[in-house]
């Protein structure tokens, strides 16, 4: 049974820094592309951050892009999403996802972690 828990997520002010963790099991996790995604209250779930297999590649959503970054440590089966500068607009829940391929697109993803809240005050 896969299982995807994040952990990290909180309460900051604007201008702070998070560090979010997914841990994996039930997957052989270095075959998985990794993936966070946020969903802000009345709005759609949205592509933050991806992570290829071996960690090589990185992909970012423009809104995140030089403030975020994603990481990966297969020994330890976890992904990471250092948030730096947050802003307001960062607030949301965020989700850890997982597929054999690297997508920007959420219904791709077959995995899915039940989310960590960050929640950055002005």
């Amino acid at each position: 049974q896969v299982q995807l828990v994040e952990s990290g997520g909180g309460l900051v002010q604007a201008g702070g820094s998070l560090r979010l963790s997914c841990a994996a099991s039930g997957l052989t996790f270095s075959s998985y592309a990794m993936a966070w995604f946020r969903q802000a209250p009345g709005k759609e779930r949205e592509f933050v951050a991806a992570v290829s297999w071996s960690g090589s590649s990185t992909y970012y959503a423009d809104s995140v892009k030089g403030r975020f970054a994603i990481s990966r440590d297969n020994a330890r089966m976890r992904v990471y999403l250092i948030m730096n500068s947050l802003k307001p607009e960062d607030t949301a829940v965020y989700y850890c996802a997982a597929d054999p391929a690297t997508s920007y697109y959420a219904p791709l993803y077959n995995y899915w972690g039940q989310g960590t809240q960050v929640t950055v005050s002005s």
